[in-house]
Parts: structure tokens; C-alpha cells; sequence
């Protein structure tokens, strides 16, 4: 099971209220921005509390389609409707004894909602089909990108739905707030790269690690996750520097044009490694354009000039999606 990873103050005290939150059995909303690990705070208290040996079932509220909102919940009998040939348990059924996560529950219709507080008011439900009410006894997390209290004022939510939801309440803060814990995830997320793709370790170098930090992540620890990977691949060496994170800083970049007064209370050393990241990538863009005109798109050509090796000037070529093809000359 992947566990939570930082050491920050902020996300060891979201980390507390999760374990806190293991040994009292009510339903928990976990509220975060997306990529802050709520499904991960979700199994953290399932497998912290007594029904670890239980099912954890994670049900994704958006993909629920109404006119099936009863069935993939509470199940049907057999012969319910037409091709109900036998009988199926729900999800509720699935998480018998363990805990039901529900994901994006924010993005529930009004008909789900209904459906929904039902069945938390007394945890009672009735497959389609079934004459007899059942009793479910399993625990209920519940989890939001938005402020479920804010989509109550705007109309958008049930408040006795909030209520039911929001007995305990953890917000997972974004990785902007988590002071320190960007290094140890990107050396982690690294190290994990190495492990999926069965390759060789590698490391940050330090300009590329303070790059990192100067980024605000808008989001958060998933897409570490995924620069960490693109990283890892995009380099040959057994070091990751800046020239492997290029987009990311494209975008830091864009952020810095705009940039408010408070940004100039910003380190310095990190503003001069935004400035030469972008000089660098605007450096290779340029003298690859060159030389692909000088050679006429001839990348064998092109390598003997630079002292390049073809197959990494092929990568720094698609890298800059520079395409061979408009250099050459038209018969």
C-alpha cells in the first residue's frame, strides 16, 4: 500500500488527525486540493483502525450515472428487471465490514444525493428487487477538491447531505504550505521511477532541486509524481538536471512575468535559476535550429558538427519537437 510521505509541520498535523480520526467509527470528510493524497488519507485511517482486514472499496462520484445510482450502490435481485439473470451486490455490500470511500463527492446530482442521505440517516438499504431492508455496517469517507460548505451556499449541495458528511473533517494542505517536503518527495518519486521502469538510480542535481522548490506545484504531490517520471526518462546520466525538467520551467517562467510584489521577497538565487533555466532552453532550441539549417536536416551530418552522439541529438530534437523535415531542401 503507498503511504503518505512528508515531514513538514502542516502535513504531519493532517497526518495525526487521520490516525486520531482510526479509532472513532463516523464518517470523515477528508477535503484537499486535487493531487493532495485524499484516497491516501482515505486508506490511512481504514487500515490505521480496527477493519484494516476488511474490503476498502473507492467509488468515484462523478462516474455514478443517475439511472444507476440504486444498483451500483445498493445492488439488485434477481429478476429485478430484465437481464438481472442473478443477483449482484452493490457497492455498500462490497464494503461489508470495511470502509465505502467516495470520491469527488461534490460532483454527486441531486437525485444521488437523495439517494445518498437515505441510506447514511439509519445506513439502511434495499436492493432493487428485494423485499427486505438491510443493514450496512460499513464505515464511510467521504472526499472534496471544494468546500462542500461553499457549494451549499451556492445551491449546489444538500446542508442535511453536509451534515451527514462532515461528522469529522481532515483538510489536506497543498503542497505550497508544506514547508520541506518537496525534496523528499522528488527524491522519492525518482527513486520509485527507477524501481517501475527496472532502471538504474538516479539523483537531482542541486540546481535542478532548487528548481523544484521554486516551483508552486498548482498540482501538488501527483504531478511531483509525474515530473519525477517524465525526469527520469529524459535522462541518460545518473543525474537529473535542469535541462530534464525544460516544460516545468517554461511555466515557472510564465509565472514569473506575472509575478506580484510578493514575489519579490522571494529568495534571489531562486529567481536567477527561473532566468537560467529559461536561457538554457532557449539556448538548445535556438543552436538546434540552427544546425539543422546549416545540414539540411540531415541529423548524421548534424551530429559530426556538433560532437554530438545521433541518438541524443535525436532526443534534444524531439525534446524541442523540432521536425527534421522542414530543413531539407524540396526536390
Amino acid at each position: 500500500m503507498r503511504a503518505m510521505l512528508g515531514q513538514s509541520a502542516a502535513f504531519l498535523a493532517a497526518r495525526e488527525q487521520c490516525r486520531r480520526y482510526a479509532a472513532c467509527d463516523v464518517t470523515v470528510l477528508v477535503e484537499g486540493e486535487t493531487g493532495t493524497g485524499k484516497e491516501l488519507a482515505a486508506r490511512e485511517i481504514h487500515y490505521a483502525s480496527y477493519r484494516c482486514d476488511c474490503p476498502f472499496v473507492p467509488v468515484n462520484c462523478g462516474a455514478l450515472p443517475d439511472n444507476l445510482i440504486e444498483n451500483e450502490l445498493f445492488g439488485h435481485e434477481r429478476g429485478a428487471y430484465t437481464d438481472a439473470k442473478c443477483a449482484q451486490p452493490g457497492l455498500i455490500d462490497h464494503a461489508r465490514g470495511g470502509t465505502l470511500f467516495l470520491d469527488e463527492v461534490d460532483s454527486l446530482s441531486p437525485k444521488a444525493q437523495v439517494t445518498l442521505l437515505r441510506f447514511l440517516e439509519n445506513n439502511e438499504f434495499r436492493p432493487i428487487g428485494g423485499g427486505s431492508s438491510r443493514v450496512s455496517n460499513a464505515r464511510v469517507i467521504a472526499a472534496t477538491n471544494r468546500s462542500l460548505h461553499q457549494c451549499v451556499a451556492d445551491g449546489e449541495f444538500r446542508q442535511d447531505l453536509e451534515y451527514r458528511l462532515n461528522a469529522l473533517s481532515v483538510r489536506l494542505p497543498p503542497l505550497r504550505e508544506r514547508d520541506g517536503d518537496v525534496p523528499l518527495l522528488a527524491a522519492h518519486f525518482l527513486h520509485q521511477a527507477a524501481q517501475r521502469l527496472d532502471g538504474p538510480g538516479k539523483t537531482w542535481t542541486d540546481e535542478a532541486m532548487q528548481m523544484l522548490c521554486a516551483y508552486p506545484w498548482p498540482g501538488n504531490v501527483r504531478e511531483v509524481e509525474n515530473v519525477a517520471l517524465r525526469a527520469y526518462m529524459r535522462t541518460d546520466q545518473s543525474v537529473v538536471d535542469i535541462s530534464a525538467i525544460a516544460e516545468l520551467v517554461d511555466i515557472v517562467c510564465d509565472c514569473e512575468i506575472e509575478a506580484s510584489d510578493d514575489r519579490a521577497a522571494e529568495p534571489m538565487d531562486m529567481r536567477y535559476l527561473v532566468a537560467k533555466g529559461h536561457a538554457m532552453v532557449a539556448f538548445e532550441r535556438h543552436y538546434l535550429t540552427r544546425l539543422m539549417t546549416r545540414t539540411s536536416g540531415n541529423v548524421s551530418s548534424a551530429a559530426r558538427l556538433s560532437g554530438t552522439e545521433r541518438r541524443q541529438l535525436g532526443k534534444l530534437l524531439k525534446k524541442h519537437g523540432i521536425d527534421t523535415q522542414r530543413f531539407r531542401a524540396q526536390p
